[in-house]
């Protein structure tokens, strides 16, 4: 299984590199695939690569709907049956 998550773009490196946003962790990203990024915007992001754009509101949510599923994972590894 693959997964690509959103990311805001922070930086334009040049033409086909930028530096994202995940989760407060800066990564240089290949936007070879995506025309025209602008900073600001965000971008489906999988293994260093730009798939796509994706809309503000809906990556807010995606990266909402993560962060509940990373605490609730948190909150299962302290419980012992």
């Amino acid at each position: 299984m693959c997964l690509a998550v959103p990311a805001r773009v922070t930086r334009l490196i040049d033409d086909e590199w930028c530096v994202v946003d995940l989760g407060g962790v800066r990564k240089d990203v290949c936007t070879a695939l995506v025309e025209e990024v602008r900073e600001g915007e965000y971008l489906i992001i999988h293994v260093g690569y730009a798939l796509g754009r994706i809309d503000a509101s809906e990556a807010e949510q995606t990266l909402a709907l993560l962060e509940l599923q990373a605490e609730a994972r948190e909150e299962l590894e302290g419980y012992a049956p």
